[in-house]
């Protein structure tokens, strides 16, 4: 960890978070406060977890409706009465036919799902970030180290919101007939087996390897650009988290419709399809969405996904990092003699 005087004469101090023992431009002593030279190098664990936590449930909850909008755009056969052009027209008609709440069905499953998820997400990344760094570089950022921590949290996380995509996904669709997340679950586990949960895991995680990949390293390198001393500033995440998120999720879209169709099984795509019985794997997927639709197919509702993923990203990225300020900065507090 790494304090900086924010300028002549202040007494305002910037905290180093990312476990990166580099000097930023020396440290310095608030007079008659505390001895910030004796402070640890890296937040713990749990503040990881809890930071993880809480950037994950408010980033799902804040823009479930676009993730709503975007699902309903990757349909291959959409309903002739949920065909939009845009998010706002969808959302604009999603809430007049189908009620107010529409949009929102399925959020419970979802912020559920999203907190232990990311709790192991960033601890995961942010442990390993810091010991590929020893490897590789021993001192300063390896954009590798960054690719593969972020890989390496992207199995947790999967494992865990695999299950709860599926029955988000189920719920968001135009018609849906699960009513609830627990009579979709039972719908599911009775008619589907256990393995529908996670029959899109394989390609969730081809889909958010490299989607994570892209995301950690592009955010790894605008910060080095836009804040060098990795001090807490809430411009710097919320910017760089956001732009890392757009390059990501467009580079990524193709995935993603292959994805919500293993997912969501659509009835009506699968009929034009011939195929009978369930969907399954990713090669699969792929011809199945080039069958229907041809290359257009593979990027249907890319702008939703951008438009859904720069937001989301950009309020992931400063919600984890002020939880991981504000809660280390309490556990220095606490411990320090007055």
């Amino acid at each position: 960890m790494e304090l900086r005087c924010g300028g002549v004469g202040s007494q305002a101090v910037g905290r180093r978070m990312d476990g990166d023992s580099r000097d930023g431009g020396g440290g310095c002593k608030d007079a008659g406060s505390e001895d910030y030279e004796n402070l640890p190098t890296s937040a713990s664990l749990s503040t990881h977890m809890t930071a993880g936590a809480m950037a994950g449930i408010l980033e799902h909850s804040i823009m479930y409706p676009v993730d709503s909008v975007k699902t309903r755009m990757q349909s291959l056969n959409p309903d002739p009465k949920a065909q939009y052009t845009n998010i706002y027209g969808a959302l604009k008609k999603i809430t007049r036919t189908e009620g107010f709440w529409r949009p929102l069905r399925g959020l419970n499953v979802m912020v559920v799902g999203a907190g232990p998820a990311h709790a192991m997400y960033f601890a995961c990344y942010e442990n390993m970030k810091r010991t590929l760094n020893d490897v590789f570089r021993h001192q300063g950022n390896s954009h590798l180290a960054n690719g593969i921590a972020g890989s390496m949290a992207t199995l947790l996380h999967d494992a865990v919101m695999n299950p709860a995509e599926v029955v988000k996904q189920r719920m968001q669709m135009y018609n849906s007939p699960h009513r609830s997340a627990l009579s979709c679950i039972r719908t599911v586990w009775r008619t589907e087996g256990w393995g529908a949960f996670y029959r899109s895991y394989s390609t969730q995680l081809t889909m958010n390897i490299p989607f994570q990949s892209i995301h950690f390293i592009t955010y790894e390198f605008l910060q080095e650009q836009v804040n060098p001393h990795r001090v807490y500033n809430p411009q710097s995440h919320i910017i760089s988290g956001g732009l890392a998120g757009a390059l990501a999720a467009a580079a990524t879209t193709p995935l993603d419709v292959c994805k919500t169709l293993l997912n969501t099984q659509e009835n009506m795509a699968l009929n034009l399809a011939n195929i009978s019985g369930r969907l399954s794997g990713m090669a699969n997927a792929f011809r199945t969405v080039y069958r229907l639709n041809g290359l257009p197919g593979y990027f249907k509702g890319m702008r939703a996904r951008v438009i859904h993923q720069m937001p989301s990203t950009a309020i992931s990225w400063s919600v984890y990092e002020f939880f991981k300020y504000f809660l280390t900065k309490r556990k220095l507090e606490n411990r320090t003699p007055y």
